[in-house]
């Protein structure tokens, strides 16, 4: 019987897992690296163990020292999570060498699935060779680990050498793993995939199908089980293709495999894309709609428990939503910074690695937390995570919050007629401005009861008083105005119903609009609106040249373009400074065609945001438009 777990990992799912810990009796034991010393899970767990350092290869990718750790801190077992060494075979050996259990399939499944070249050979399916023009697009992968990273899509031939060694370093940096491999890149096709639990006495389940096509860099962003509209005919193919994969390997454990559907002339038709041998970020839509822990069940198969002949049947729709500090609007451009707020209603499932107050860094991803809503249809699934979304408290680093309500209200998601290239199709339309007017007079007046409930003073009272606030993510610049009066708050075009310190409630055209503020220095928080307070004259110091590239968040430079120097030519859009943050790559551009008059930027140095890189002199001003785009 295991008594004490350490997971190999950390954030969202490292908490997931000490919570079946907790239910089951098991103590826990976590791992974590200086940045993340204070870390949620860190807190949730009934033992800790410094891994010195910052980064991934220093910390969660060092085999030796998590061993070390597991035996310093009295544990019987190692789970890995998913992601860093969750399908390394050396570590799942290093595991059983020192004595422990190893929460996860033999070495030898590892190493025929774990590697997407190796899994596509087993499966009778061999990748690309030498690339001509007549195979484009193709799509760059990493073999080893999932999650998008080290992933590119090639649509013209001269691109395919950058887009290899960038892939290879991203890989490299993310999972200590540089092999990549080339394969046709089918466009228009739906991620669906399969989940299997398989027991060491040969019992296997198949449990359903999820889809997973909204994704955004290669990352899945929504994903839903069952996979709606499948073909019964389609399902058990899928099955069967998933069992042939389980039992070629003779796995043991939890796994997923991944399949592209597409719909031809013949009909729809399945892919073998790979299998994950680990658990999935997505497993919360499988575990509501069979009533399953899927945590639980890789326990018990660890400790030898048997799988009853059948799973249970599975019920209703679930949906699951990944809400990630980032600006969708600036090519999901990751965000740090303090998340001061995270609350969602208690009629959906959080899965979270952070709590009030916690800093989300620039070394590891940037999800913040899993959403996952559970309804006996599809539609009302779908329905209540939309609402429970926009209803959500997310105060701090812009997110894609705003995305994931619009993607779920969008009539082609709804309809079921999604693919995964939806986000390139619909993002500018999901990404478009569509702010409350009311919420920068809301932020105001709430600021007005507060200048005046800690000794704020008015020289002329009778004049309106005026605030200014920039919006992000769109970056809209509002003025209001407001008068102080003997009977309370006025402004024009509204009536002012209640004004409260963190709440405002104004009447609009006889409508009443509520409003919740909350105000954490010059942030300001209304219902979903997300306000900083300008101040009444810009600061002549705060501004740039029109063609400065600025760090669009903290991190690595990690390369320059080569041969790029001062005085050099450049084009609209030509790459120049690649930054690593958050465990990807993202590429600065030149906004405009002109001549490079700066370069502040050096392989090494660590930038904060906002940090001048480089300077383009540009003809023409009005061209200009900043990039900080993933590579």
């Amino acid at each position: 019987m295991i008594r004490s777990l350490l997971v190999a990992n950390r954030g969202e799912i490292a908490c997931r897992i000490f919570r079946t810990c907790r239910d089951l009796g098991i103590r826990t034991v976590a791992v974590h690296s200086d940045p993340d010393a204070g870390a949620l899970h860190v807190r949730a767990a009934d033992r800790a163990v410094r891994l010195p350092g910052a980064t991934p290869a220093e910390t969660y990718l060092r085999a030796d020292l998590v061993v070390k750790a597991a035996l310093d801190a009295g544990a019987d077992a190692v789970h890995p999570g998913y992601g860093f060494l969750s399908e390394n075979a050396d570590f799942a050996r290093a595991v059983t060498d020192a004595g422990l259990v190893w929460i996860g399939p033999p070495p030898e499944a590892i190493e025929a699935m774990a590697s997407k070249t190796r899994a596509k050979e087993l499966m009778g399916i061999a990748p690309l060779g030498e690339v001509t023009a007549s195979d484009l697009p193709v799509l760059v992968k990493a073999a080893a680990g999932g999650g998008g990273r080290g992933m590119r899509v090639v649509r013209e031939l001269a691109d395919l050498e950058g887009e290899v060694a960038a892939a290879r370093a991203e890989a490299r940096s993310a999972f200590g793993d540089g092999e990549v491999f080339v394969e046709p890149y089918v466009e228009g096709g739906r991620h669906v995939e399969v989940q299997v639990l398989a027991d060491a006495h040969g019992a296997v389940w198949l449990l359903g199908t999820r889809d997973c096509s909204l994704q955004r860099r290669h990352q899945k962003v929504i994903e839903e089980a069952p996979a709606p509209g499948l073909a019964p005919a389609l399902v058990k193919e899928l099955h069967e293709l998933a069992e042939r994969a389980v039992r070629a390997t003779a796995y043991v454990g939890a796994g997923t495999v991944e399949f592209l559907v597409t719909d031809g002339a013949g009909g729809p038709a399945a892919h073998f894309l790979e299998m994950n041998t680990r658990l999935q970020v997505e497993h919360p839509v499988t575990e509501a709609v069979f009533g399953l822990d899927l945590v639980a069940w890789q326990l018990r198969i660890a400790e030898g428990e048997a799988l009853d002949a059948t799973p249970p049947t599975p019920r209703g729709h679930a949906v699951e939503a990944r809400l990630y500090a980032e600006d969708p609007a600036a090519g999901f451009a990751p965000q740090t910074g303090t998340l001061h707020r995270l609350a969602v209603p208690d009629s959906v499932r959080l899965d979270t690695g952070y709590t009030d107050g916690d800093t989300i860094g620039v070394h590891y991803d940037a999800m913040l937390a899993k959403v996952v809503a559970y309804a006996p249809t599809r539609a009302a699934a779908v329905r209540a995570l939309a609402g429970a979304l926009e209803r959500a408290e997310v105060h701090g680093p812009v997110t894609n919050r705003d995305l994931l309500i619009r993607s779920l209200r969008h009539p082609v998601f709804t309809d079921a007629r999604m693919h995964t290239g939806f986000y390139e199709r619909h993002l500018a339309e999901l990404t478009a401005p569509d702010e409350d007017p009311y919420a920068p007079l809301a932020a105001a007046l709430a600021g007005a009861v507060g200048a005046s409930r800690f000794g704020g003073f008015r020289n002329v009272p009778s004049q309106p008083q005026h605030k200014r606030y920039r919006s992000a993510p769109y970056g809209t610049e509002h003025e209001v105005h407001y008068r102080h009066t003997r009977d309370g708050l006025e402004a024009e075009g509204v009536r002012v119903v209640h004004a409260a310190l963190n709440r405002v409630v104004l009447e609009v055209d006889g409508v009443q609009r509520k409003f919740s503020v909350h105000t954490y220095g010059d942030h300001v928080h209304v219902n979903d609106v997300a306000l900083t307070a300008l101040p009444r004259f810009a600061d002549p110091s705060e501004q740039r040249a029109p063609g400065s590239l600025l760090a669009p968040m903290p991190g690595t430079v990690v390369r320059v373009a080569e041969g790029l120097a001062e005085g050099a030519a450049v084009t609209a859009g030509q790459p120049l400074i690649w930054l690593e943050a958050m465990k990807m790559e993202h590429r600065i551009s030149s906004p405009a065609a002109g001549t490079l008059t700066a370069l502040h930027a050096a392989v090494g140095r660590q930038v904060e945001v906002g940090a001048l890189l480089a300077v383009v002199d540009v003809a023409d001003p009005a061209d200009v438009v900043q990039e900080g785009t993933p590579a």
